[in-house]
């Protein structure tokens, strides 16, 4: 107890000495009274054991040395096994650290020195602030291959030192500086032995993660076993949207690997699409012999309206049973029974407004034909059309055109659905016969056979003197076969897109019908005569607003090919024209659709951010700065960009006012000078304006890939809409569509409503229609709200035309189909999907140009797909049987066997599966199911292992 009180005695005193030499030996003293307090009498003995093996091995006494190295390792392997804190032995000779490295250097003994080491390196671990890595360091010199028992936080910790100092030598690698510590086949050889390790005590992410920082990711392989590749193979794809190219690539293979191994062929099939290559794709079917799971891969692969061969199932490929299927579904889910476009409307729940006033009867009519055919699309049959002919000629111009079309979505994905268009074929209006030929290219649309009917009976009208006929040939063409690759539509449509003869409009369409047609293939004949042709088109003919379809079909050709794109873009910009800049941005968006890609991002936002003059061209004099004054926009904003043209002109103007003085003339001279320049600068301004546009599209079409990505976009969009252009402005809605496409939600939803009521009526249009976009196909009651309140609202025609489209398309196939880009539980990209939006995204970005070529439209069917669930046997045989249908949840990197869906609900097949939805076959079913995706057509196979319940 008197010890206790000596302290408090020395504080009296020490007041009399100076302060600040008072203060350090007085903490000295309480903390070497504090340790020798708390030390017991266990760990008093334990530190002097240690404090004599470190004098040891610091003698000249060598015999003494293998002894004492045996018993400190023992100290500290049976302290490390399991660590909640630091364990005392290391602790203990945490000060003897830099004596023990010293008396290393002195030893002359390798097989000593080894061993040495080897207990060094898990020393170090209480010097890793010093940033020289001497745990890497010292496992880098022993040749000691069993550290795994030093415990898991020295592996964790000498992982870490590996990221570290593969980051160091990458560095250096980049600096073109060799001063590295450490040889990169050290560390590999040592990571390739931490990685079993981790994957054997339930760490893949943590192995990876390694694999990754020392870019060895293709050794993965080799250590997965069946027990954890399911796992291992989510993780690595999970990781592919937060990686850099070529990484990703790298990510996606390794995982396709894995999963190929272990016979997991569905998993394997939709990574080698994603990689988009054909002999990953034949490697999968080649896998297996059995004949069903064949089956199942192709009707996965059907999906993506794919060109592949494969003899055993070209027709489950080509879609030929997925208006049977379709229908199955309509029958089960009791929506055989036809609606008509009031079921929609519920006109008697709208205000009292007259629509009459607002719009005219053929438009109206013509309104209804497109909600009736979204409505009904598939079903085969209708109360508009089947039952009355004569409703075509209520409409008027090209409105029979689109009437008669609507027909084939009516009977799409069925082929003998033509039949009914053939009638149409002999009639005396152009616009009915042209109509058929569009509704024939949409009963094909995504569904071959041998012998291709569509292609037979539209060839001849593709090179018709009518335009009209031509065109909609053309269109037809483009719709039945997206992302078909088929070499007689290249012959039959190429010489179109190369002769000048021929009207812009009819090239610029098959060109778009070949970016269709061969979606994501960078065919090189195709980008050289699309190129060619703007060459040698008449600068006159350049300005045609169809043009814009002419650069869209060549971007379409990029799609997902970011990898190849950068050729086309070098000889894109050594092209002097005024198309370049729209040009070279749809190709550069399309070539990074779904990807994610943050760099590219950004590099629109530079697009779309003003740039100032540049120094030497703000110097002016106080004479030029009073006569030129700045010209703004539409929205008050200064036009950044026409600055340098504009101070050049203010120049030259002032200059000629000093060398004569002002006549009456000059003045008229000078105006009429002026008016050239002002219709120059429009132009220049407007050209801009479209390449921003695309700019913003492109925000969307690249950030679909990833959460995070599209948040931050429907942030920036809000500042895009309140500082762009006009242009601009009417492209972010569409933008906001893109993103979430058959995705109502609340937020966007309330978003879109306020745009829809914007002052500018083009921006208004387009955000009614991105409000069907994104509640296509659900029958959302919000949206039907809203389009009823809207239909009241507008009265400017166009504004409630589209009201009505949108109303369609909220209730597409009866709320049985989806256009949301991504199929196969969100990890596939569509390419035809997203090139179909991407076409109407960019008619929309002008209005009234798509509104009066509304049959542009009808390129949303070649979009759509059913959002559902079938089950069958073997035998492509429709069976029902009982899932879960919930929430998917997100499991990748939790431990055991998580709930991979939460809030289920139980339901028998078919079901319809929403977005961000999930299904799951019951525990212990009688079935199993040969695909690892539950979407879209599934095949079952009695489960061998299935104890039938006993009856009660």
């Amino acid at each position: 107890m008197s010890e206790k009180k000596d302290p408090s005695g020395e504080l009296a005193t020490k007041e009399e000495q100076p302060k600040q030499q008072q203060q350090p030996a007085d903490k000295a003293t309480k903390k070497d009274k504090k340790d020798e307090e708390e030390l017991s009498e266990e760990d008093e003995k334990l530190k002097n054991d240690l404090d004599l093996l470190v004098e040891r091995l610091t003698e000249s006494n060598s015999s003494l040395y293998a002894q004492s190295l045996d018993q400190l390792k023992e100290f500290i392997s049976s302290s490390t096994s399991s660590m909640t804190a630091v364990p005392k032995p290391l602790k203990f000779l945490h000060p003897h650290y830099e004596t023990l490295t010293q008396a290393y250097d002195k030893w002359s003994d390798s097989k000593l020195k080894s061993q040495f080491a080897d207990i060094l390196s898990v020393l170090s671990m209480t010097h890793s602030d010093t940033g020289d890595h001497d745990a890497l360091k010292f496992r880098i010199l022993s040749k000691e291959t069993d550290y795994e028992k030093w415990g898991h936080e020295y592996i964790r910790h000498l992982a870490l030192e590996i990221g570290e100092a593969s980051a160091e030598i990458l560095e250096e690698e980049a600096e073109e500086e060799v001063t590295a510590k450490f040889d990169g086949k050290d560390l590999k050889q040592i990571t390739l032995k931490i990685v079993p390790y981790f994957l054997k005590h339930n760490q893949e992410a943590d192995a990876i993660d390694l694999l990754l920082e020392t870019d060895n990711i293709s050794e993965l392989p080799q250590f997965v076993d069946k027990e954890i590749y399911g796992r291992v193979g989510l993780y690595l794809v999970s990781c592919v949207p937060l990686l850099p190219p070529p990484d990703d690539l790298e990510f996606l293979q390794t995982a396709y690997s894995i999963y190929l191994e272990h016979g997991e062929l569905t998993q394997a099939l939709a990574l080698a699409i994603r990689i988009d290559n054909d002999e990953l794709i034949e490697a999968v079917f080649n896998a297996t012999s059995d004949l069903s799971v064949k089956k199942q891969l192709a009707l996965i692969l059907s999906k993506q309206n794919s060109s592949f061969k494969n003899d055993d199932v070209q027709d489950l490929i080509y879609n030929g049973k997925l208006s049977e299927k379709f229908h199955y579904l309509a029958k089960e889910l009791n929506l055989l029974d036809p609606k008509v476009p009031e079921d929609v409307y519920k006109s008697h729940l709208e205000n009292s407004r007259a629509e009459s006033s607002s719009i005219d009867s053929a438009k109206q009519n013509l309104a209804a034909s497109f909600v009736n055919s979204f409505l009904n699309l598939g079903y085969g049959t209708d109360k508009l059309l089947t039952d009355d002919d004569k409703w075509i000629f209520k409409t008027k111009g090209d409105g029979m055109l689109s009437t008669t079309a609507s027909i084939g979505s009516i009977h799409q994905w069925d082929i003998d659905g033509l039949q009914h268009l053939d009638k149409y074929l002999y009639s005396t209006e152009d616009e009915i016969k042209a109509g058929a030929l569009l509704g024939m290219g949409l009963v094909g649309s995504g569904v071959h056979d041998e012998v291709e009917p569509v292609l037979l009976l539209l060839q001849d009208y593709v090179t018709n003197s009518n335009k009209t006929l031509s065109t909609s040939a053309i269109l037809g063409l483009a719709l039945s076969f997206s992302g078909s690759q088929n070499e007689d539509l290249l012959n039959l449509l190429l010489p179109l897109v190369s002769d000048v003869e021929v009207p812009i409009e009819v090239s610029a369409l098959s060109a778009l019908a070949l970016g269709h047609a061969f979606v994501g293939t960078c065919n090189g004949d195709i980008t050289s005569t699309i190129l060619q042709t703007l060459l040698e088109r008449d600068f006159e003919q350049l300005k045609s607003k169809w043009i814009k379809f002419l650069a869209l079909g060549l971007g379409l050709l990029f799609i997902g090919k970011a990898e190849q794109v950068d050729d086309v873009l070098e000889t894109i910009q050594a092209i002097e024209h005024p198309i370049v800049k729209s040009l070279e941005v749809l190709t550069r968006i399309s070539a990074y659709a779904g990807t994610g890609n943050v760099l590219e991002i950004q590099r629109l936002f530079e697009i779309l951010t003003p740039k100032g003059p540049e120094p030497e061209e703000k110097e002016e004099t106080e004479e030029d700065k009073s006569e030129e004054k700045p010209k703004t926009d539409a929205d008050g904003d200064e036009e950044l960009t026409e600055a340098p043209a504009a101070l050049d002109a203010s120049a030259d103007m002032a200059s000629s006012n000093e060398a004569e003085p002002k006549k009456e003339e000059g003045k008229e001279a000078e105006e009429d000078e002026d008016d050239d320049e002002d219709d120059e600068e429009t132009k220049n301004k407007k050209k801009d304006d479209d390449s921003l546009a695309y700019a913003v599209l492109g925000i969307a079409t690249i950030a679909l890939g990833e959460d995070i990505g599209k948040a931050m976009s429907l942030r920036h969009y809000g500042h895009i809409l309140d500082y762009g252009s006009d242009s601009v402005r009417r492209a972010v809605p569409l933008g906001i569509g893109l993103l979430s496409a058959s995705h109502p939600q609340v937020n966007i939803i309330e978003s879109l409503s306020r745009m829809s009521h914007d002052t500018d009526i083009d921006v208004a249009i387009n955000a009614i229609y991105a409000m069907g976009l994104i509640g296509s196909g659900t029958n959302n009651a919000r949206l039907a709200q809203l389009f009823r309140q809207l239909a009241s609202y507008h009265k400017n025609p166009n504004a409630l035309f589209t009201t009505r489209i949108a109303q369609g398309l909220t209730h597409l196939g009866k709320g049985t189909l989806t256009l949301n880009p991504f199929t196969t539980e969100g990890r596939i990209l569509s390419k035809v999907t997203l090139a179909s939006l991407l076409t109407v995204a960019v008619g929309f970005l002008e209005p009234s140009f798509i509104l009066e070529h509304h049959y542009l439209l009808f390129f949303l069917n070649s979009a759509a797909r059913p959002r559902t669930l079938i089950t069958v046997d073997e035998d492509l045989n429709e069976i029902q049987v009982t899932v879960r249908v919930g929430k998917a949840v997100d499991v990748v990197g939790q431990a055991g066997n998580p709930k991979t869906i939460t809030g289920w609900v139980t339901q028998t097949t078919p079901v319809l599966l929403g977005d961000g939805e999930k299904a799951e076959l019951e525990e212990n079913s009688e079935y199993i199911a040969l695909s690892s995706f539950l979407e879209g057509i599934v095949i079952l196979r009695k489960n061998p292992d299935y104890i039938e319940p006993e009856k009660q």
